[in-house]
């Protein structure tokens, strides 16, 4: 468990061997409840090899003093697509207010 959100990972090994590799992430919110989108591959089993990138929208609670994943979201290509899609037409309809992003809990932890 970390106790910093910048130590939060979607990393993961077995008997030493990384299975599940971080590529990048991305900090949506922080606070007591953070938000981080990650890219990351996982090691296929029949080959051994990564596999192609994936993303994961994740939630943590910081719960005595470390942060605790509470809730996943594994985003397809396609289910991607259709949250920038939503999010975009949103945007440009000025559906979501425009506050910047200290105003939306995006400051320090």
């Amino acid at each position: 468990m970390a106790e910093n959100i910048n130590d939060i990972t979607v990393n993961y090994e077995e008997e030493g061997e990384l299975v599940v590799e971080e590529l990048e992430k991305v900090i949506l919110t922080r606070g007591a409840w953070t938000s981080i989108l990650f890219r990351y591959r996982e090691r296929e089993r029949q080959t051994g090899q990564m596999g192609p990138p994936k993303a994961t929208l994740r939630r943590f609670q910081k719960h005595q003093g470390v942060f605790k994943k509470r809730d996943a979201i594994n985003l397809s290509a396609e289910t991607a697509r259709t949250l920038i899609n939503a999010l975009e037409a949103w945007l440009k309809e000025g559906l979501l207010g425009k506050g910047s992003a200290s105003d939306d809990g995006l400051g320090d932890e």
